[in-house]
């Protein structure tokens, strides 16, 4: 699958992953800045999200498979490969599977175990609330995802995904369908035979639980044996939103080592 990119700077390359529900638009500001210091920053929509093209499959091995696609259109070598949650389990994939195209991976909270994507039921029932036949203004969507979704923070962060047609009717951007079908999938472990060798960061929220003391301790280095982790005290899950300046700065010192 052709996955739809934006790309930014020159130099070394790094490719950014986003999270499920998100769309490369959530790491644009943080792009801007990587390109900055010299860095080819390319971000990606994920299939099923943003501008990229759906599909019922959705699984870690076809999204592995999509980015190679990507990869290899835009010849790229030696990469960072970053990714978000749901990202970052397609960049552990990504890394086991084509360990000679990375240079590095960088994993923001999200650890290779399996995770119980439960938390996620209200969400989705918000998402299939709106009724799009009917809806006619942005905050009438808001209304309905707010009958299951009380944080605010989190409505406008998925109604960054609705839009208007050509017809002025409204429209999911991402394939909800497909994401509530799949949404075991995406919470699968990423496992294999062989770990990877080359060096990996792993950066988790303090609030967040994403990544537990039995995944630094066993998961993580199990696949990833020289990898780090680093913690931002005072973030939860949206690390790179809630403190985007200790993210590049822990990204971009990781790129120059």
């Amino acid at each position: 699958m052709q996955l739809h990119y934006r790309e930014l700077g020159q130099g070394k390359p790094l490719l950014i992953l986003h999270g499920l529900f998100g769309t490369s638009d959530n790491w644009q500001t943080l792009a801007k800045r990587w390109a900055e210091t010299g860095h080819r920053v390319i971000v990606a929509d994920l299939r099923n999200h943003g501008r990229s093209p759906h599909a019922s499959e959705h699984t870690y091995d076809v999204m592995s498979a999509d980015v190679l696609e990507l990869f290899d259109a835009l010849q790229l070598q030696d990469v960072t490969l970053l990714g978000h949650s749901m990202g970052g389990k397609v960049a552990m994939r990504f890394a086991l599977d084509h360990p000679e195209r990375l240079a590095r991976l960088v994993v923001v909270d999200i650890a290779p175990s399996f995770s119980d994507m439960r938390h996620q039921d209200e969400i989705l029932a918000g998402l299939h609330a709106v009724d799009l036949g009917k809806l006619q203004t942005r905050q009438q969507a808001d209304e309905a995802l707010a009958q299951h979704i009380p944080q605010f923070s989190i409505r406008q962060f998925l109604l960054k995904n609705l839009y208007r047609l050509d017809d002025n009717s409204f429209a999911w951007r991402q394939n909800l369908d497909a994401l509530t079908m799949h949404i075991a999938d995406i919470g699968a472990a990423i496992t294999s035979v062989q770990p990877f060798l080359k060096q990996a960061l792993f950066i988790r929220g303090g609030l967040s639980d994403y990544i537990t003391a039995d995944d630094k301790l066993h998961s993580i280095p199990a696949l990833f044996p020289n990898s780090q982790v680093e913690t931002i005290p005072d973030a939860g899950h949206w690390v790179h939103a809630e403190n985007p300046d200790r993210v590049f700065e822990l990204v971009h010192r990781f790129m120059q080592s």
